[in-house]
């Protein structure tokens, strides 16, 4: 059998694996990883048309396979032949997942549409309801809703280290078996890209207390100042270039397309925006800009330089 597991969504691709392998009950020695930016795909199906030494099942997992998407990256070898060949004679007691960490496959290439008469296509991009599906990670805990979006909130959409969060909080409320708000401030970790639409808004707001509350707990986390204004001016951009593209008539996935960025980010940026003038938004990137150009120059210190922004707005 032949899986494409493809989309942005490293968590749901994760378990996707994790069910295939216990579906077919492979054990740890029977599963193989290749790189296919390092790797030749003819080393994969050597492997799949071998016999596994050790168990009826065999499993072989290709990580960057992006031969299936529109991306320039050529395989290994040029050897997409071997794999149309295999796919005519495919060994059954072999599992070949292709991972693909990318919004979309190319539907236009020979490959992929044999790959899905072939083989089993499944998309991770979204979970259509988080809030459901972290409640369900929590198991028999108990645990509010409102816990539970704080808890979103916090750590971010990133599955895989949400996953790791929870686990941390199951392991230390093992006896009570009940989550409170102290136990997620105490040992999650807060997120910082997910604040930093908060500390925009701060900024833009002047709301001087709230933007310094932010920057110290970035400071907590050993966050480099010069990383934070560089955060900070990248989101103004978007926001700015987004709007301005919008007021030309492009669609958002036009504008994802344009600055080369996932649409995701674009509706958020836009979302934004329209609370501000592109005047205001242009202003805060040239003060960024002047404020990374002294501080690499050696004119200001970087803590300092931070500080008198968010204090002077």
């Amino acid at each position: 059998m032949i899986y494409i597991l493809y989309g942005l969504n490293e968590f749901l691709i994760k378990k996707e694996i994790d069910k295939i392998i216990s579906k077919n009950k492979i054990d740890d020695y029977s599963i193989s990883n290749y790189n296919l930016e390092t790797n030749y795909l003819k080393e994969v199906i050597e492997d799949a048309e071998t016999i596994s030494m050790f168990s009826n099942n065999k499993c072989i997992i290709c990580d960057n396979s992006f031969f299936l998407t529109g991306k320039d990256k050529k395989i290994l070898g040029n050897d997409i032949e071997i794999l149309e060949k295999y796919l005519s004679n495919i060994n059954e007691s072999s599992i070949i997942i292709f991972k693909v960490l990318n919004e979309k496959l190319d539907e236009r290439k020979k490959i992929v549409k044999e790959l899905k008469q072939k083989g089993k296509i499944i998309e991770c991009n979204n979970i259509d309801n988080p809030n459901k599906y972290v409640k369900n990670l929590f198991e028999d805990y108990k645990i509010s809703d409102s816990l539970i979006k704080f808890l979103i909130d916090r750590v971010g959409s990133d599955f895989l280290l949400l996953e790791k969060e929870i686990e941390k909080l199951k392991i230390y409320k093992f006896n009570e078996k009940e989550i409170t708000k102290e136990d997620i401030l105490n040992l999650t970790i807060k997120t910082i890209d997910l604040n930093i639409f908060n500390f925009i808004d701060n900024i833009i707001y002047k709301r001087k207390e709230e933007a310094y509350a932010t920057y110290e707990e970035m400071k907590k986390l050993n966050e480099e100042p010069i990383a934070i204004i560089v955060m900070l001016a990248n989101q103004f951009r978007i926001m700015y270039q987004s709007k301005e593209l919008m007021k030309r008539g492009y669609s958002e996935k036009d504008i994802a397309k344009e600055l080369d960025i996932h649409p995701f980010r674009v509706k958020k940026a836009l979302e934004k925006s329209y609370k501000y003038s592109s005047e205001i938004l242009f202003e805060y990137l040239k003060k960024l800009g002047k404020i990374d150009y002294k501080i690499k120059s050696g004119q200001i210190d970087k803590y300092l330089a931070l500080e008198i922004f968010i204090l002077g707005m």
